[in-house]
């Protein structure tokens, strides 16, 4: 599911975010929403979070619970 729009993500989605300092590889980072950061209802690059362990990523996917 697309991580552009902000009605898609809630707390305690599992997600794969992109974080600053990777923004250039593009690596993911995959945890748990605590917190959502962006306060418009879209965002081209992905809605910033703040995942249960304290990073803070652009979400890129949000994955789908079994």
């Amino acid at each position: 599911m697309d991580g552009r729009h902000r009605k898609n993500i809630q707390a305690g989605l599992e997600v794969a975010t992109v974080l600053k300092q990777h923004q250039r590889s593009g690596e993911l980072t995959y945890g748990v929403v605590k917190d959502i950061l962006t306060k418009s209802q879209f965002h081209p690059h992905g809605i910033k979070v703040r995942l249960d362990d304290g990073n803070v990523g652009r979400v890129k996917e949000i994955l789908q619970k079994d």
